[in-house]
């Protein structure tokens, strides 16, 4: 098999192919995705929250086992836990159902287990740059922060998971606890800028009008990522 073949990679959107019958994941519009080596049947799953079961049921459907998980940050809504009083599924349920720890940067796993109620041994705490194989399959940890502070991507050769860092036609929040505009804008001017335009995004949400983008249309026609100047970026954002 090639590289390319045994790439196993699934885009799965809450409220439409998995948690299809909860109105809250309906609105939110989480992806989730699942990450892995076709010829070792095992996979990642990417900030598996809302429907932890249906997740699982996906990968054993396509002959797959998750053995992890990947943590872009530690929102409940990509994570698990109480958001507004209703309570989602998530890192928890995946070690009650599987015995998997998940990867997070060092600067998010404090509120993961918080959010989450997951021990100091279900989560491993990374760098950016660190690599983590699932079978042959290699994914780079990017550490991206401005929504929160260790925000991360996956990167899987030409594929950007990028979470709630970099949108189709927009960019994450930065007005939450733990948000940094001036972060973000190193983060997507500098710390994205070194990936080639040919790379395909795979944000957290399907907020845009296309559920992947290529870097070139980003940077062609995303306002967010056509700001010249910090001093531009803090008017764009309202800071000034």
């Amino acid at each position: 098999m090639t590289a390319e073949s045994r790439l196993y990679f699934r885009q799965l959107l809450c409220g439409r192919e998995v948690a299809t019958g909860d109105p809250i994941a309906s609105q939110m519009l989480n992806f989730v995705y699942l990450i892995g080596d076709r010829a070792k049947g095992e996979c990642l799953a990417v900030d598996p929250a809302w429907d932890v079961d249906g997740l699982l049921a996906v990968a054993a459907a396509d002959g797959m086992r998750v053995t992890g998980a990947l943590a872009t940050h530690y929102h409940p809504d990509h994570v698990g836990g109480d958001m507004f009083g209703h309570s989602i599924a998530g890192l928890a349920r995946l070690v009650e159902l599987a015995p998997v720890r998940a990867h997070a940067h060092r600067s998010e796993v404090a509120g993961i287990r918080q959010v989450t109620g997951l021990g100091a041994s279900d989560v491993v705490a990374h760098e950016g740059g660190d690599v983590i194989r699932v079978g042959d399959v290699a994914i780079e940890l990017v550490h991206t922060p401005g929504h929160t502070p260790g925000s991360q991507c996956f990167l899987v050769g030409e594929r950007l998971v990028a979470g709630d860092t970099l949108f189709v036609q927009g960019c994450g929040r930065v007005d939450l606890p733990g948000g940094d505009p001036d972060e973000m804008y190193r983060t997507l001017t500098q710390r994205l800028a070194r990936l080639p335009e040919t790379t395909v995004l795979y944000p957290g949400h399907d907020y845009g009008p296309t559920p992947t983008s290529t870097l070139a249309d980003e940077r062609r026609a995303n306002a967010y990522l056509r700001v010249r100047s910090l001093e531009d970026w803090r008017r764009f954002m309202g800071d000034s």
